[in-house]
């Protein structure tokens, strides 16, 4: 997937979904991201301890003003509750700091400490579009630049503006930030990426890659450094 404004040129290619504009403005929703063939891992589960009053949902996922671009507050009420950022339980003998995509329930964990993960409700990729196996962080970048790749301009013109690259901004596909996932020192066209559309959460739309929302995105972001393993699991 071509997404930073310095690899663009890397010969990296990726499938993405219809790109439909409103008003004139890329439609975050409908921007499908890239998919890649990967190794099988193996599953593991965890449980809510905790829950969340929807008043604390709407501190959570309050506006947040002080970025480049101003993130404005999430509509929570379109949200399922099970999708809020929340601590649980979670088995695993990965080592704490380490993220586990799980697609077949809309889940990302950040490992903690105490046998704790934080989860994060996840859009992820439609059928024919999923990939597993183990990955690290081999990139970060906030408010990144966004580039079509060439097979998505053959099929809708309309990115074509689009071709030297799509500044950072709210419009903008990948949003706020992004971790672009690499396995043996290559990119592997899946990126763990940020939306402020509430509505996709819990859902398969992406070619891919795994979405969250801004403000929890922010707090992944935050706390990862590079190299950081990460473990893609099955559908």
């Amino acid at each position: 997937m071509m997404t930073d404004d310095r690899i663009a040129d890397a010969g990296e290619s990726l499938e993405a979904a219809p790109l439909r504009l409103r008003s004139g403005r890329l439609d975050r929703r409908s921007f499908l991201l890239g998919s890649a063939a990967g190794l099988g891992a193996l599953g593991l589960a965890g449980c809510a301890t905790d829950g969340m009053s929807l008043a604390d949902a709407e501190k959570l996922y309050g506006a947040a003003p002080n970025e480049k671009f101003p993130i404005p507050a999430v509509d929570v009420s379109k949200i399922d509750p099970k999708y809020y950022r929340r601590t649980v339980r979670y088995d695993t003998r990965e080592a704490p700091g380490t993220i586990i995509v799980d697609p077949g329930n809309y889940y990302v964990y950040r490992i903690e400490d105490d046998g704790n993960a934080t989860r994060y409700g996840a859009n992820v990729g439609r059928d024919g579009f999923l990939w597993s196996g183990d990955a690290y962080v081999g990139r970060k970048a906030e408010w990144p630049v966004w580039t079509p790749p060439k097979e998505m301009i053959q099929r809708q013109p309309e990115a074509r503006k689009y071709a030297g690259g799509m500044p950072g901004g709210l419009d903008n596909p990948l949003g706020a930030r992004t971790l672009y996932l690499y396995q043996n020192g290559r990119y592997t066209l899946y990126t763990i990426y940020s939306t402020s559309d509430p509505e996709t959460i819990g859902t398969g739309i992406t070619s891919g890659c795994t979405g969250l929302l801004s403000q929890d995105m922010l707090d992944l972001y935050s706390r990862t450094p590079i190299k950081t393993k990460v473990v893609v699991l099955p559908a």
